[in-house]
């Protein structure tokens, strides 16, 4: 699959997830085998006056490529600006955020707003396309609600701006994450433009990924919340489409080693205070559904250091919460 100048080595794709997709989350995808990952979404003001947080969301240093990073904004000016900051730290594609439902982006014009000012959308990809080297992809969804769907007309008018390729998230603004994801109006996008098109929205097993590829004929699937606590469903959704196999899931001890993995990425990135808190989401995800957790959930929340951390993925993924 080929975005622009950039080629991919499978079309199986990370979704950006605010909180989640840090440098520690897209190594990880990374070795498993994801075709694609992207950074959180990042504000263009934010990266213009230099917040040191912000920043540090553009740290790429280090990580195997391609690298796309999701930018989000409503003013042209600002986000070509950030696009080309981007640029400098090493993304190979920017992403323009138009799917964000969160009242907090919406309520500026950014985001899944976007949606209802197609003349400014337009606007912005032209004014990005026009300042950077790299492929501008635009993440958006349906539509804003069920009665004004027009991500068709959306696509149409974005890749004659010169967007490289787009992702359509089957859901409206207004479903959030409920309800069921159309695939029809991801098909319909296909058969509207001629640039890649990346299908996402309920994609939770491999064989949803190869169903939808087959449904709409997108050219990639993108996989967001069904990787929490699960990143291996890249390598197991890549080794179906390319050998139609099914890889069983994941084994306790291959759950901790990945588990660890991660929050020992987190720790190299962010020191261990930083990382303990922030992987005990992470923890709580990779041990959902074991024995006992409710119990583990408490223990996880209550850890203060990596080796807490350590015992309890351990106990809870390979021995039982009686040892406790």
């Amino acid at each position: 699959m080929r975005i622009g100048q950039v080629m991919l080595a499978n079309p199986v794709i990370s979704a950006p997830m605010a909180g989640i997709t840090d440098k520690a989350f897209r190594i990880l995808a990374r070795e498993v085998g994801c075709g694609l990952v992207c950074t959180e979404m990042v504000s263009d003001q934010a990266l213009l006056y230099g917040n040191p947080k912000t920043c540090e969301m553009l740290n790429l240093a280090g990580e195997r490529g391609p690298l796309s990073v999701q930018i989000f904004g409503s003013n042209p000016v600002y986000m070509s600006m950030a696009a080309q900051i981007a640029e400098s730290r090493g993304a190979a594609i920017i992403d323009i955020n138009m799917g964000c439902p969160t009242p907090k982006i919406v309520k500026n014009g950014e985001g899944a707003a976007l949606m209802r000012n197609p003349q400014l959308a337009a606007e912005i990809v032209r004014a990005v396309v026009e300042r950077v080297q790299i492929p501008v992809t635009v993440k958006m969804r349906k539509g804003w609600d069920e009665e004004s769907v027009n991500a068709v007309e959306m696509a149409k008018l974005l890749t004659c701006e010169g967007a490289a390729a787009l992702t359509v998230h089957g859901r409206t603004r207004s479903q959030f994450y409920t309800g069921k994801a159309d695939w029809e109006i991801i098909a319909a996008v296909k058969k509207a433009v001629d640039v890649p098109v990346i299908g996402n929205g309920d994609i939770r097993r491999p064989e949803d990924a190869l169903l939808m590829m087959e449904q709409t004929g997108c050219d990639g699937i993108m996989i967001g919340r069904a990787a929490l606590g699960n990143p291996w469903i890249f390598a197991r959704t890549l080794h179906f489409l390319e050998t139609g196999m099914i890889l069983p899931e994941p084994g306790p001890g291959e759950r901790v080693t990945i588990a660890l993995r991660h929050l020992n990425l987190l720790i190299e990135n962010k020191g261990e205070k930083v990382a303990v808190r922030e992987m005990r989401k992470h923890a709580a995800w990779y041990t959902r559904g074991q024995r006992g957790a409710a119990k583990v959930r408490e223990k996880i929340n209550r850890a203060g250091s990596k080796e807490e951390l350590e015992k309890i993925l351990n106990l809870s993924l390979c021995g039982t919460c009686e040892e406790w």
